[in-house]
């Protein structure tokens, strides 16, 4: 499927002049997924054609507000523009008390259910067809996750060809093959998928860190990861307050990604003391060359993974 990741927030703490609050949105043809959601958001999707009413699961990395106050004004537009479909909201324990609080204090209405799921504990915390969720354990302040979002395996290229020289007809039986069911013909022999296809092809695999200094589970989990999106509030010189913030730097967030030997490292999250923020980048790309530096309304199309395809 085709999908895309937009930067609707870059920011750390403070909003400027050119960086609003956190909000990344990974989207799909039928779905969207939501890391973050910090104030103006509905402002940013508006300006960046993003939908109000497509399938969407938003994921909060924690509860600090530069991360979630966004959050009750998104839900309160969903609803002004007549949302129907459900909404999946995802988060640390505190979560549905965030909300009910918000909900209750400021008397809005909606006009779709929003389904809160509070992480208890790090593992896959969504699974559907074609893609699964991860949250791991991060290293901040408070109590924080980071999201992996995987697709599963694309089956391999198809071969008519093949199929054919086999004696197998176009149709339902092509179509059994490539969902990966063997199929067998009226003179009793059975074709397997592999006989007339190439190698699965890897999904695409997206990784969000939120707040977070470096922890050592992260290069296993974010390991061949097709982009990494990881936090950089302070430059190299600041370590010693990154550490105690719980925050990171150039260095060491391009050390995570070459680690995981991620193919690419987005820098986000930036400190509103940085008015150009070019240092970051040039710190980071010491350590891991294919690095770039998130801005606002930033838009990343993310193509298909077919190196491996065979050819026929």
């Amino acid at each position: 499927m085709s999908m895309k990741l937009t930067f609707l927030g870059t920011s750390a703490a403070i909003p400027t002049l050119k960086r609003n609050l956190p909000a990344t949105v990974l989207q799909g043809l039928t779905e969207q997924w939501m890391f973050d959601c910090g104030e103006n958001t509905q402002r940013q999707m508006m300006a960046t054609k993003t939908s109000f009413h497509k399938k969407t699961k938003i994921f909060l990395t924690h509860l600090h507000g530069d991360h979630v106050l966004g959050l009750p004004g998104v839900l309160q537009t969903m609803a002004l523009m007549d949302r129907k479909e459900p909404v999946q909201v995802y988060g640390p324990l505190g979560l549905k008390d965030f909300l009910v609080c918000c909900q209750q204090t400021l008397k809005f209405g909606l006009t779709y259910q929003v389904e809160i799921n509070e992480i208890v504990k790090q593992g896959v915390i969504v699974e559907e067809e074609e893609y699964f969720v991860e949250a791991i354990k991060s290293n901040h302040t408070t109590e924080s996750y980071s999201y992996i979002f995987e697709e599963k395996p694309r089956p391999g290229k198809f071969f008519p060809k093949k199929a054919t020289s086999l004696g197998l007809p176009k149709g339902e039986l092509w179509s059994k093959l490539q969902k990966g069911e063997n199929v067998a013909l009226p003179n009793g022999r059975t074709i397997k998928p592999d006989e007339v296809m190439g190698p699965s092809r890897q999904g695409r695999k997206i990784v969000y860190t939120g707040d977070t200094k470096p922890f050592e589970t992260f290069a296993d989990a974010a390991k061949c990861a097709d982009i990494v999106i990881h936090e950089c509030t302070f430059d190299d010189a600041l370590t010693e307050k990154a550490v105690i913030d719980g925050h990171s730097t150039p260095s060491q967030a391009a050390g995570q990604a070459k680690a995981a030997e991620a193919k690419m490292l987005v820098l986000t999250h930036i400190s509103a003391r940085y008015s150009d923020a070019k240092l970051l980048l040039e710190q980071a790309k010491k350590v891991f060359e294919n690095t770039i530096l998130a801005e606002d309304l930033l838009v990343l199309e993310l193509p298909l993974n077919d190196a491996n395809l065979a050819t026929s």
